[in-house]
């Protein structure tokens, strides 16, 4: 990984401090929020419904798994789909880019693993 520093005026000399690369801030920002992480971890085994995805994390409430699956479709993480009825059902799955992640998110699950007790 790339170390970033900006460089800033300090007592007449210059001194380099780091910084944070934005993008970096940007996805955890997004991925940081309360259940997104964890609501992508559960879509990356496949399509789940609302239920299932509420059922699979525990604590979440109806109003802000709904925010957070809008908010991730709105980032283009998440693909709302719906299969015509009756009964009309609705699930949710990976997009592309939320796909792209199922590495990541495997690897940051075997780091949890070793590293948080």
């Amino acid at each position: 990984m790339a170390a970033y520093t900006r460089a800033v005026p300090h007592e007449g000399t210059v001194a380099h401090v780091p910084t944070c690369d934005a993008a970096l801030s940007t996805a955890f920002q997004l991925l940081g929020k309360r259940w997104n992480g964890v609501i992508l971890g559960t879509l990356v085994s496949g399509p789940a419904g609302f239920s299932d995805i509420r059922r699979a994390l525990g604590g979440i409430s109806d109003s802000v798994l709904s925010e957070r699956l809008s908010e991730l479709a709105a980032a283009g993480l998440v693909e709302r789909k719906v299969a015509p009825g009756p009964p009309v059902g609705v699930s949710y799955e990976l997009a592309p880019p939320g796909r792209a992640l199922a590495p990541v998110l495997q690897q940051l699950i075997e780091w949890a693993r070793t590293h948080l007790r």
